[in-house]
Formats: C-alpha cells, sequence, structure tokens
C-alpha cells in the first residue's frame, strides 16, 4: 500500500473513532481529496472489517470499539509525540517494563534503536514489534485477549512477581487527582499495579485526553509516579497538583528541569 494511501485511512479511521460516524463530503473536505477517492477507501476498510458503510459514508463497528487497533488511532499524533520522548528516557543496557497499551505501543520504534535493553511485555503485538538482536524481550504469559493482543491472569502476575530491577513505563485510561491512575478493566489494573509495585521507578505514559476523568479500576495513587509524559501541558489545576506531589512533567515544549518542569 502506497504511503499517501495509508495516511488517508489512518486519517480516517481517527476521524471514525473520534465521531463514530463519517461521510464521505465532510472526509473529502479534510483529506483534500475528491469524493470518489473517500469512497474506494472507505469501501476498502468495510472489506477489512474496519467500518460498516452506511448512507452517505461510514460508521465504526460496534464490536471493535475496544480493539487495539481502534484505541491506537485515537489521539495518534499525540501519542507518536508521546512514544519518542518515552523512548528518550531509556539509556542503551536499562530495564523496563512496557505495558500493553497503545500510548506504550508507541515507544517501539525508538527502542528498536537501542542496545542492550531488557524489556518486560505482556502485550504480543509489542513483542514481535521489537524482535530485534540488540534487545531482550521477556514476554508474560498468560490468558490472551485477541481484541487487545496482550497476557492478563494469575499466570503474567506470578511471572512479574519474580522480576525486580526496572523501570515501570504504563499508560491509563483516565487520571483522578484523588483515585490515582485507572484503567477500564480490573485485570490490566491488578496487573499493573504489580508492576509498578516492584519498579524502581514508573513513567507514566498519557494524552491530554485522560486528565478529564478517571475510568473504573483503580491502578495506582500519584504517589507512585516518578514521570509523566505527556503531548501538551496539563491543565492548571494539575499542574498545581503534580508540582505538589513533586512529579516532573516531560511534553514537547517542557523545561529539563525538576519538578512539574510544565
Amino acid at each position: 500500500m502506497r504511503s499517501s494511501t495509508r495516511h488517508r485511512h489512518e486519517r480516517i479511521l481517527a476521524e471514525a473513532c473520534a465521531h463514530q460516524h463519517v461521510s464521505a463530503g465532510q472526509l473529502a473536505s479534510v483529506l483534500g481529496v475528491s469524493e470518489a477517492t473517500v469512497r474506494r477507501d472507505l469501501h476498502v476498510l468495510a472489506d477489512e472489517g474496519q467500518l460498516e458503510l452506511v448512507y452517505g459514508g461510514a460508521s465504526l463497528p460496534r464490536k471493535t470499539n475496544t480493539s487495539f487497533r481502534v484505541k491506537a488511532l485515537r489521539n495518534i499524533e499525540a501519542k507518536r509525540v508521546i512514544g519518542r520522548l518515552a523512548a528518550d528516557l531509556v539509556e542503551d543496557g536499562d530495564q523496563i517494563f512496557v505495558d500493553s497499551g497503545t500510548t506504550c505501543f508507541e515507544m517501539a520504534g525508538q527502542l528498536r534503536r537501542k542496545v542492550g535493553v531488557s524489556l518486560i511485555v505482556n502485550s504480543a503485538r509489542l513483542a514481535l514489534e521489537l524482535d530485534t538482536p540488540d534487545l531482550d524481550v521477556i514476554m508474560l504469559g498468560g490468558q490472551y485477549r485477541p481484541a487487545t493482543m496482550d497476557t492478563i491472569g494469575p499466570l503474567a502476575v506470578a511471572a512479574l512477581e519474580q522480576l525486580r530491577g526496572y523501570a515501570a513505563f504504563i499508560g491509563a485510561d483516565g487520571l483522578s487527582m484523588e483515585f490515582g491512575l485507572t484503567a477500564s478493566d480490573i485485570e490490566s489494573a491488578h496487573l499493573y499495579r504489580l508492576a509498578v509495585r516492584n519498579a524502581e521507578r514508573t513513567v507514566l505514559l498519557v494524552d491530554h485526553s485522560k486528565f478529564q476523568a478517571p475510568s473504573l479500576c483503580k491502578i495506582v495513587d500519584f504517589d507512585r509516579v516518578d514521570q509523566i509524559v505527556t503531548d501538551v501541558p496539563p491543565p492548571p489545576p494539575w499542574r498545581e497538583f503534580l508540582d505538589q506531589k513533586n512529579i516532573r512533567v516531560i511534553h514537547p515544549s517542557a523545561d529539563d528541569s525538576a519538578g512539574g518542569g510544565a
């Protein structure tokens, strides 16, 4: 597939994720192409099962709303920025845990350039992406979830219990000053709580949308977070809160200093 076509497909899916429904006319205007081109793209994406064709456009299939592919396309540019910044925190020879979320996945391209890094992962997709001789990947076993392409459950927990001395890079589905870092499902929350508890330091990777509301299941309090990597400065109340917690915030325009840094 040509890069221009792939880019259009990503943009179309991102628009569908944001609005649930997209029209051919609106997409043509956003993408700067003809409606005929958009309709061809929509048919291709529908044939792949990523969209459902409706009159005048397409909609996001309900059954894929929680899939890795769909989540990956939400705030995609922000996640790419965060992934690059987070990977810059990893030095050759480091030991790190990287969670199975779509934001942490964006670290993969930069991590492939590192040498001698040991990575603990519960994401099959991430393990395959990091398949290079210069990296040592430890894949946690357990119950495999096809939609998110990761492993969870007692076996994954038991394996992680045997590991120490790493830095944890984790994401979150939502944040709360009172409730802390949260996930949308209890199994992920439990595994990442353990990853943070056993880590020497914790780096939180979240885009700006995660500061708006918490999800259902608590991971940890902010007292367990050392650094936050995000795409834009957090809102003023959050900046004050994170300064009080002495959590360094890293974003594209942040000062390279301790504390909030935003």
